[in-house]
């Protein structure tokens, strides 16, 4: 008997969420870096067997929306709860419980199973690990709470374990071969945005959208020709630098990063514009991809 379904990763943001997905998935699909809101979309990884396929779903963290473009974030969140097989609700030892209790009521009332996942139990000690256990079992009683540390894999085999057990019986959703639902060129603005994350401070990568005008693929190269959009010209001038510099280390480090995960080698240029609103217009949130389904 063939088994499949959707386990779909939720919680608030920086809780690991994305580092547990790549654990998961075994390939580095969600980017996961040490800044809230990396995640934007809700991107699926795909695992597969002979006799099973797990559609594992990473979703943005959950936040009270303050533009539309977070707007449409807790919408994927959301739609998460509402297709799910399976739901691991990510949690970590330094958050409130109760930081959320709209989403945790949704959660709450959800009839399938739900695994709430204690993250980074490496930080913690035993007595304020069994405080939360009892506190989180208030809150989600028909949750099933596994302790894990996802940095450290540790309880990452036990969950996969207890994933495969609930799994539903049913055919494959998707190609055996296939190992995500995004295009490729999906991945490529992630990745370039990762290397911004990480390489600028303050407010500067938040305003900040990546749109692959152009890619083209042969045997050996990939040439690729991406435009990184901020919403002000003192931005614009932050992310090139002083005479082009930050903006060709970014191209480098995007490029190298893209190198490995194509398998190819790689022509990247990149351009800077201004577009002011670009986090509250519907029409651009809907070229970018943010539009929920």
């Amino acid at each position: 008997m063939h088994k499949a379904g959707f386990v779909n990763i939720v919680g608030n943001p920086n809780v690991g969420k994305s580092t547990l997905m790549n654990l998961l998935v075994g390939e580095r699909i969600s980017i996961a870096t040490f800044k809230a809101q990396t995640t934007r979309h809700r991107i699926m990884g795909i695992v597969n067997t002979d006799d099973m396929q797990i559609v594992f779903s990473d979703t943005p963290g959950v936040l009270k929306p303050n533009y539309k473009m977070q707007e449409y974030m807790l919408a994927f969140s959301e739609s998460a709860l509402a297709d799910a097989d399976i739901l691991l609700y990510v949690t970590d030892v330094v958050e409130n419980p109760e930081k959320n209790l709209d989403f945790l009521e949704k959660v709450k009332k959800m009839t399938i199973p739900v695994l709430l996942l204690i993250n980074k139990i490496d930080e913690t000690d035993q007595v304020t690990l069994s405080n939360l256990v009892e506190k989180w079992y208030a809150l989600l009683p028909n949750a099933e709470i596994l302790p894990i540390s996802a940095a450290n894999k540790f309880g990452v085999d036990m969950l996969l374990k207890r994933i495969q057990e609930l799994l539903p019986d049913s055919p494959p959703f998707f190609d055996k071969d296939q190992l995500t639902d995004k295009p490729a060129k999906f991945f490529v603005s992630e990745i370039i945005r990762e290397k911004i994350l990480l390489y600028y401070d303050k407010e500067v990568p938040y305003s900040v959208e990546v749109n692959v005008e152009s890619f083209k693929e042969t045997n050996k190269l990939i040439s690729i020709n991406a435009v990184i959009y901020v919403e002000r010209d003192s931005q614009k001038g932050i992310i090139i630098g002083h005479q082009g510099v930050a903006l060709k280390k970014v191209s480098t480090e995007a490029r190298k990063a893209l190198e490995k995960f194509f398998g190819k080698k790689i022509y990247l240029e990149t351009f800077v514009k201004v577009d002011k609103d670009w986090r509250s217009s519907t029409k651009e949130l809907g070229d970018f991809g943010y539009k929920p389904e």
